[in-house]
């Protein structure tokens, strides 16, 4: 039997460092196999994770619960049948919606002897409010279908403003397990023992609940009162793909938007959207040496302005003009650059809304 665990996380919450985490402190000697669902064609955190004998399977060219679903189900049936590992970890792309991959994951149940273990969703301690309010669609969704839910920053994060992601949290899934600890205080091991409780409400409950057909989104049968493609969203009265078109307390992937007008990422105003649908993703291969302070100006820009779209993640792992390799990180308002070990080539990926894919080559330099 192999044990599936997926950890989701909308863009840039933490989940590939917190599967380094799982894999240096969690999951002792046991063999694994990693599947990672980037969205865009350029892979990067792939080559993040290649250690300690870590199969990894990259699937780049859209989400599995996009137009992969037919190509999930057939790589994943080729790593068990190939490698016949004791535990596959699926990292889904951070736009796609983790009832999809789960409905993905449950295909393959029938013909194959695994168990859909862990259902994990990280959420970023500081921009909760902040998507939950404008990417609601996706970003609720991975929190309404966990089983677990583990904070990343929450370190960063003052009492109050956690105590409030907590309850924004507990109005969409009253029952999961919620890990508010700073992953520097706790231990992989610790996690996964959360990870893998059958224990707690969420496990208990989970007959309780069902999955509508048409949204993807669980529903708990206590709340029924209003209709939504025939199932009740108590807490989604005014969204579409995930904007709060009533209330955005200028609030919106950290900037400030006056005028949404009723429409989302794709230009449309309907109710259920793919990922491919409302976002958008720029990532180029590249030989070019960089100057670390373009890329700090570069990604300062990307993080406080709109210039070049509503940008809500960028990374990649670059060459510096002394032959030295580093990598980026940007979410809305923070960005960090490390050192990292070399790879086949430099590498960048951009992803957000409504994105300039002429002046982002011009920012990075490659035109």
């Amino acid at each position: 039997m192999t044990k599936i665990d997926i950890i989701s996380g909308f863009l840039g919450a933490g989940k590939t460092t917190l599967i380094k985490k799982l894999i240096k402190e969690g999951f002792n000697g046991e063999k694994l196999v990693l599947i990672e669902n980037e969205f865009g064609e350029i892979g990067i955190d792939g080559g993040f994770l290649k250690e300690g004998g870590v199969e990894i399977t990259e699937m780049n060219s859209g989400c599995i619960c996009c137009s992969l679903v037919g190509d999930f189900g057939a790589a994943l049936k080729d790593v068990l049948t190939n490698y016949k590992p004791d535990r596959v970890i699926i990292e889904p792309s951070g736009v796609g919606k983790l009832s999809d991959v789960i409905k993905a994951v449950e295909n393959v149940d029938e013909d194959m002897d695994v168990e859909l273990n862990a259902r994990v969703a990280v959420v970023d301690a500081l921009k909760c409010k902040m998507y939950m309010k404008n990417f609601g669609e996706f970003f609720n969704n991975q929190i309404e279908s966990a089983t677990s839910i583990i904070l990343s920053r929450s370190q960063k994060a003052s009492e109050a403003k956690l105590e409030e992601c907590v309850k924004m949290i507990r109005e969409h899934n009253p029952q999961a397990a919620i890990v508010t600890t700073s992953w520097d205080d706790i231990s992989g091991a610790k996690l996964l023992e959360v990870m893998e409780s059958k224990h707690s409400l969420a496990y208990e409950l989970m007959k309780e609940e069902e999955v509508c057909p048409s949204c993807g989104h669980v529903h708990h049968h206590e709340h029924h009162d209003h209709e939504c493609c025939g199932h009740d969203h108590e807490h989604h009265n005014h969204e579409c793909c995930g904007h709060d078109h009533e209330h955005h307390d200028h609030e919106c992937c950290g900037h400030d938007h006056e005028h949404h007008d009723h429409e989302c990422g794709c230009g449309h105003d309907h109710h259920y959207h793919h990922a491919d649908e409302v976002f958008t993703s720029w990532g180029m291969e590249t030989p070019h040496k960089y100057d670390e302070e373009e890329i700090k100006k570069a990604l300062e820009t990307l993080s406080g302005s709109e210039e070049y779209g509503i940008i809500l993640r960028a990374k990649g792992i670059l060459q510096n003009k002394e032959g030295k390799w580093f990598c980026f990180d940007m979410v809305p308002g923070e960005y960090e650059i490390r050192e990292e070990n070399a790879d086949y080539t430099g590498r960048l990926c951009v992803i957000g809304t409504k994105l300039d894919e002429q002046g982002l080559k011009k920012l990075f330099g490659l035109c």
